[in-house]
């Protein structure tokens, strides 16, 4: 969906092996980047659209800066997470910058793993931090002081296609509930023609099928824990939520649902193979961008479905941190700052569509006259999920956890892995819902038992 990169990029396995393992100039996977005099910077992305809009465009940072050299390490979400964090947690310095979100940054900051930010992000000319989205911000802050700078932002949304709907003469309200949303998935639902009545996240992990998942629990009702940790996932409703979901990607989604992601459901509705998609807010740029979807101008966008909970959708942003280790932190700074700048938005827009341009971060970026024209459509809706996703009170009842759709808690890394296996295994008909929460709530009680002991 996005256009070739100027430049080679490693993915996969073995490339990561030899970003991990040997120095620069040794890995054949690299190619010419990072070649020559100067400071080569390693930069650990995760390979989705907006990151390879970046790697893209890094030619015109290198001929502005002579001496520095970027080397891209990119890989699949769940793989990034790991190598990103194994290497930060034990001091590695095989990267300099680092791709992380808002549930890494504050926690990472607090164990000291990451540097500081503020002062280079307010003494950087022109950089003006003020400009980034407030909510955003704050998720990439600690104790006031930015530890991460954001690439984007986002909230989620749903999206739909107004043709459909029309040929049906169904109307969408502007705030729908998930009974409407089944309800309309249901009447559209149409694999003859190759057209799902909705495309849904069920592949594993945690940044994965939970994302949009955690949305309907919350909404529903539910929660992980209670105020004293103690596991929630067996109650009427978290079954609720999650029999909802399953069975609502089982009888309509897309077809392999699995198996799919947001690159999956993201080239799926392009293709106009989904009359609905519910997932982040990023996704309207790919949708908007004739170079590779058919459904451009075909979209509507109204805010994330709710069930009791007044607003649902989630608060995600994959930011830039400079691990504390990290050999070259001037060079990394002045790399990242002007990924995150309002220049570099600018230049996506000139360079590659204005439809491109990495959205929630700043803004600045929703006063740009050629950009308004284009998301005139998902801009209000954008900033409207953003500003009412509410991280300290993400659910109906009190909780003990922060985040939407993460909790604020290192041990969710591998506590979420496990349950959105379960889960997987219930939307691939390997195992029931029931079958499925019992085991999670195991998962859950061994940590939400740690959470109580003292330390914490």
């Amino acid at each position: 969906m996005a256009r070739p990169p100027l430049r080679r990029r490693t993915t996969g396995g073995v490339a990561a092996l030899c970003a991990l393992s040997l120095p620069a100039a040794g890995c054949g996977g690299f190619g010419g980047v990072g070649a020559g005099d100067g400071t080569t910077v390693s930069v650990a992305v995760v390979a989705n659209p907006q990151m390879k809009d970046m790697e893209a465009l890094t030619p015109y940072f290198e001929r502005a800066h002579r001496d520095i050299r970027v080397r891209f390490v990119t890989l699949p979400e769940n793989q990034a997470r790991q190598k990103i964090t194994e290497s930060v947690a034990t001091g590695g310095r095989e990267f300099d910058v680092v791709m992380i979100s808002n549930y890494e940054t504050p926690l990472w900051a607090r164990n000291g793993w990451l540097t500081d930010l503020q002062e280079r992000a307010e003494r950087t000319p022109g950089y003006a931090p003020s400009d980034f989205i407030a909510p955003v911000r704050a998720a990439l802050s600690y104790r006031g002081h930015l530890y991460s700078v954001p690439f984007y932002g986002e909230s989620s949304f749903l999206m739909y296609r107004k043709d459909l709907f029309a040929a049906r003469r169904l109307t969408m309200p502007r705030r729908p509930t998930w009974r409407q949303v089944a309800s309309f998935a249901k009447a559209l639902d149409d694999p003859g023609h190759g057209v799902a009545g909705i495309c849904l996240r069920g592949a594993p992990g945690w940044g994965q099928v939970l994302a949009p998942l955690n949305t309907v629990i919350n909404t529903f009702g539910g929660r992980w824990y209670d105020l004293r940790w103690n596991p929630q996932l067996t109650t009427p409703e978290v079954e609720r939520a999650v029999r909802f979901y399953v069975s609502l990607v089982r009888r309509y989604g897309e077809p392999g649902a699995a198996g799919a992601g947001f690159t999956e459901c993201a080239t799926h509705y392009a293709q106009g193979k989904a009359a609905m998609w519910y997932d982040a807010t990023s996704a309207a740029g790919v949708l908007e961008d004739p170079a590779g979807s058919k459904v451009v101008g075909r979209t509507g966008y109204v805010a994330a479905p709710v069930a009791r909970k007044a607003w649902s959708g989630w608060l995600y942003s994959w930011s830039l941190g400079i691990p504390r280790a990290g050999r070259h932190q001037d060079a990394a700074w002045r790399f990242m700052s002007w990924a995150t700048s309002r220049r570099y938005i600018e230049l996506v827009g000139r360079r590659l569509g204005w439809s491109r341009l990495p959205p929630g971060s700043r803004y600045s970026t929703y006063a740009l006259p050629r950009y308004r024209r284009i998301a005139r459509s998902f801009a209000g809706p954008t900033l409207q999920g953003i500003r009412h996703a509410d991280q300290q009170r993400p659910t109906v009842e009190p909780v003990p956890y922060t985040g939407v759709q993460f909790l604020d808690i290192p041990e969710f890394q591998d506590l979420g892995t496990r349950v959105s296996q379960q889960i997987n295994a219930a939307i691939s008909g390997q195992e029931s819902v029931h079958t499925a929460l019992a085991q999670s709530q195991r998962y859950a009680r061994t940590v939400g038992r740690d959470q109580r002991r003292p330390e914490h």
